[in-house]
């Protein structure tokens, strides 16, 4: 068996990573030749401000009274410059979106397994391709950028990490900070020959990281009042800098601006996903080679915004985020980024058409550069008669492409030359695509034969080890013997074949691996033969009957991932269960419960996962009535028979009580406190700490018969979730766990009703002593059901879980204030304010985690209590979990929008973590109920 657990979790392992590997791989190519406009720039110099988080409409908009928000940004665009909306891509991230803005690319995936921090691949921006860089901000951007730089010209200067504090007075000061370092700088520069004179070179950039607005939204929400004076005093802060330079430079009109965002928010101060609140950006430009405000009639775009800001008689000009690298290149003369796959916005240039042509040529070539080293890689790793060029971008199409170009351009034909060169950059974009997607077919199947593989021998196994459907079948060695040397013999020629053509050590494990898993299953024909005789002797409308609902079932738990609601209609049937299975005549007390209890969770999958407001009352009502339930439920147990009950247990639960009434007062005080903007107390930091700390020692010293320590569990999970409870949210695990006691009481009425034991004493079982092997049975078909049911649960969980997994994602891997669309910084509040990627990401892993270790321990209560073996009824949960999984294995989808293709991407994701976490929380589980730490006790002397 560990062999078994051991296979399986490498084969998970396997299966989940080469996604990432099938879907993610890095597009980025190295080799290209820079490409600069040849002509001379418009601008010597560029200002780049980034204000991390700001929305669109929160800075077009206007106030209730008819002001602008920021009145200086709004002249600008009216009188001075050009805007329109940058539009982001998913994840709408700090680290990409910055990324997307200097370098021109969409940062992928595999940053996210490297680190979504500094470099963790290498590329090219305009910073690297300028001749100065000077760049203030926040610690987790600036540095990223100047660590990949070539020679030492990229310069930084940050404020001190802990300054990135949620709970802070005013988040504003951040922006502050780097408007009053910059004016420092040029004033220190008079005095600095050196300094004065990098600064009048040309190709000079200036980068203004403003992160201020972001962490407000997080901290107050977009619409509060905070956010709002900081958009304010960021505008004042952009007006104060322009006047600066200007005058520092004389007015010599070669200084080009740029303002933008790196991504928005929603409404409930977070980002991550694809809601038009964070994707769309503001985007003003002004300055030197710039276009002036054009006036127009009319103009059309889907969303209605143009009205609702007033600007209707004004050119929206609309970008993608990575079109403003290319934009920023070309307006001071510096390279295209090599990686870059923007195309650049000439709508926003003042500039002259031969000018415009040739940068537009420049941006073209650029880009065929990446086309032609990708497809030369992919042809120098493909055999010759099995490579598949790209047709509509052959050798000669390029030539003749490229001469067509440079002849309008010698003719002065530049409407012409233009509109090819967008021709050559979309056929280029189309050609990188298809070489970057060239193996995603093969190496789909052979996971796909992989998962199907393995799937089978899991079946096999639970139907060899674990029923009584098939007799024991003596091994023929001879057959075994043959069978080896043929599968050794194909995974030989599919090594040889990859090995020919020098492909990645990762193409091996994913070939590879169907091999000895069909190995295993093959191995079990007879095994196989033996169960289509005995499936064939029974009755047939049975059997097919029983394969529908169980198709059934898995596709409600599939179509629940989508639709939230689906797990409602789900509890809805399982609180019919005993009506339909006549358990209601048996125990008719247990089942109102258990119906009632499936009702009120049904209600949760209803309730906003993301865009509320924090309600502190509801976590102090969820902590008071966990200590009026475990009143209750003290109190029948002192009542109860005297060999279930030690008084000196009795304690434990009484400080596990005491844990939790500390919990819902520091909860209220912290989040009180923070209201009042008087930080986080210090006394509540350290309470939450070593209420963290000490809640799962005091539940180990609980005893360990079933109910005295389900209920210990309940208190100490009870007393950290509500530290990390900011709403209704603190109620649910108390449902949950009303619905599994309930749950493992129908079971033994289920087990009586169906004659498999006889009912057992539930009061007196004790965890422990249940792990005798001679005492469990062979499975049975209603322990499907029971296997199903663990499975929903952990769906339940998954729904309200699975945002919070992209958090962690995002925090384990961007190091900087990034969140994902969930996230709310508040959850944290009670043990720390500053920002900490790791210990906030850890924190919300842990808040996900609890509701399934309650779900486990009940799930290990019923498998013990119904005299089966925990791996009986896991592998049937395996085999179940991997059927979805595989599901959503062939639903990935790599077209349509950015959020589609993220969401079908994190739904595989998140089925084969689960798969994995619920191997873990098996084991967890059976930590929890059966072990115990034993305290020296009073010796009781008597005369």
């Amino acid at each position: 068996i560990p062999v078994f657990i051991l296979a399986g979790l490498l084969v998970h392992c396997v299966f989940l990573i080469s996604i990432f590997d099938i879907y993610f791989s890095s597009p980025l190519v190295h080799g290209m030749t820079p490409q600069q406009t040849p002509l001379p720039p418009p601008a010597k110099r560029l200002v780049l401000f980034v204000a991390d988080g700001l929305r669109a409409d929160a800075l077009y908009e206007l106030n209730s009274n008819g002001t602008p928000r920021a009145p200086y940004l709004r002249s600008i665009l009216e009188n001075n410059g050009s805007w329109g909306i940058s539009h982001t891509r998913v994840p709408t991230e700090s680290r990409p979106g910055h990324v997307a803005l200097i370098a021109g690319f969409y940062e992928d995936v595999s940053a996210v397994a490297k680190g979504w921090k500094e470099n963790p691949v290498e590329f090219d921006s305009v910073f690297n391709e300028s001749k100065y860089t000077w760049s203030w901000g926040s610690p987790d951007i600036l540095p990223m950028f100047a660590k990949g730089a070539t020679g030492d010209h990229v310069y930084t200067f940050c404020y001190a990490a802990e300054s990135e504090d949620f709970g802070a007075e005013d988040a504003a000061k951040l922006d502050i900070w780097v408007f009053d370092h910059v004016k420092s700088f040029f004033n220190s520069s008079r005095s600095n020959q050196t300094l004065f004179s990098a600064l009048n070179e040309e190709k000079v950039v200036l980068f203004l990281h403003l992160l201020g607005i972001d962490t407000n939204g997080h901290a107050h929400r977009p619409n509060s009042r905070e956010y709002q004076e900081n958009i304010k005093q960021v505008d004042e802060g952009v007006k104060e800098i322009a006047s600066l330079i200007d005058n520092f430079y004389g007015n010599d009109g070669k200084t080009a601006f740029i303002l933008t965002s790196d991504h928005g928010m929603t409404d409930w101060g977070s980002h991550g996903a694809g809601h038009p609140s964070e994707t769309l950006t503001p985007l003003i430009v002004w300055g030197a080679g710039v276009n002036y405000p054009q006036e127009v009639t009319s103009q059309f775009f889907e969303d209605n915004f143009l009205k609702e800001w007033k600007l209707e008689n004004l050119k929206r000009i609309d970008v993608n985020q990575a079109d403003i690298a290319p934009l920023m290149a070309s307006l001071i003369g510096v390279p295209f980024p090599l990686n870059s796959v923007g195309t650049l916005p000439l709508e926003y240039l003042n500039s002259s058409a031969h000018f415009k042509a040739e940068s537009m040529f420049t941006n073209a070539v650029q880009i065929l550069e990446q086309f032609k080293v990708k497809m030369s890689q992919k042809k120098k790793t493909t055999l010759s008669f099995l490579f598949t060029p790209f047709k509509p971008l052959s050798d000669s199409e390029q030539i003749n492409l490229l001469k067509k170009i440079r002849l309008y351009i010698q003719q002065q034909k530049y409407d012409e030359a233009v509109a090819l060169c967008k021709t050559l950059i979309n056929l280029a974009l189309e050609g990188l695509s298809y070489y970057h997607t060239y193996d995603r077919l093969f190496l789909g199947l052979s996971i796909a034969v992989g998962f199907v593989g393995w799937t089978t021998y899991v079946i096999l196994v639970i139907i060899k080890a674990h029923t009584s459907l098939i007799k024991t079948i003596p091994t023929n060695e001879k057959k075994s013997t043959v069978l080896l040397y043929s599968f050794a013999s194909a995974g030989m020629i599919i090594a040889f074949f990859l090995l020919i053509q020098t492909c990645p050590w990762t193409y091996y494990v994913y070939c590879l691996l169907p091999v000895p898993v069909w190995y295993a299953v093959v191995r079990e024909i007879p095994v196989i033969q033996d169960l289509a005789t005995n499936v064939l002797s029974l009755h047939m409308g049975q059997s097919i009957g029983f394969l529908l609902v169980c198709i059934l079932g898995i596709e409600i738990l599939v179509f629940s991932f989508f639709y939230r609601s689906a797990l409602t209609i789900g509890l809805l049937v399982f609180a019919g269960w005993p009506v339909i299975t006549k358990l209601w005549f048996q125990a008719k007390t247990k089942a109102l419960i258990w119906t009632l209890l499936c009702v009120l969770l049904a209600i949760f999958p209803l309730m906003p996962v993301v865009g509320r407001e924090p309600n502190i009352p509801l976590v102090i009502a969820a902590g008071l009535l966990t200590l009026l339930i475990s009143f209750f439920l003290l109190a029948s147990l002192c009542k109860g028979e005297n060999k279930y009950r030690d008084n000196e247990d009795l304690k434990v639960y009484f400080y596990q009580m005491f844990s939790v009434a500390l919990s819902t007062y520091v909860v209220s005080s912290t989040h009180s406190s923070l209201k009042n903007k008087q930080g986080l107390p210090v006394m509540n930091q350290i309470i939450s700490w070593v209420t963290l700390v000490s809640s799962p020692v005091l539940l180990l010293l609980s005893p360990t018969f079933l109910f005295q320590r389900l209920f210990s569990i309940l208190l100490s999970l009870m007393s950290t979730y509500l530290l990390l409870s900011t709403g209704y949210e603190a109620l649910f695990p108390l449902a949950l766990f009303g619905l599994m006691f309930a749950w493992i009481n129908m079971e033994q009425e289920a087990l009586q009703h169906y004659g498999l034991s006889l009912k057992p004493k539930l009061a007196g079982f004790n965890f422990t002593y249940a792990v005798d092997i001679t005492q469990f049975r062979h499975l049975h078909l209603d322990d499907v059901r029971r296997s199903f049911f663990f499975i929903s649960f952990c769906c339940l969980l998954h729904s309200r879980g699975k945002r919070v997994f992209f958090i962690v994602t995002a925090f384990f891997g961007t190091g900087n204030i990034a969140s994902i669309n969930s996230f709310d910084p508040a959850s944290v509040y009670c043990f720390l304010t500053v920002f900490s990627p790791f210990m906030m990401g850890g924190l919300l892993l842990l808040k996900v985690a609890i509701p399934f270790v309650l779900v486990s321990c009940a799930f290990e209560a019923v498998q013990v209590t119904t005299q089966l073996s925990s791996k009986s009824l896991f592998l049937i949960v395996l085999v179940i979990s991997d059927i979805m999984a595989l599901h959503f294995f062939f639903l990935v989808k790599d077209y349509g929008s950015w959020l589609d293709i993220g969401t079908s991407i994190s739904h595989y994701v998140l089925v084969m973590s689960l798969t994995i976490f619920m191997m873990v929380m098996n084991g967890l589980a059976q930590l929890l109920t059966t072990q115990r730490l034993g305290l020296p006790r009073r010796t009781k002397h008597h005369s």
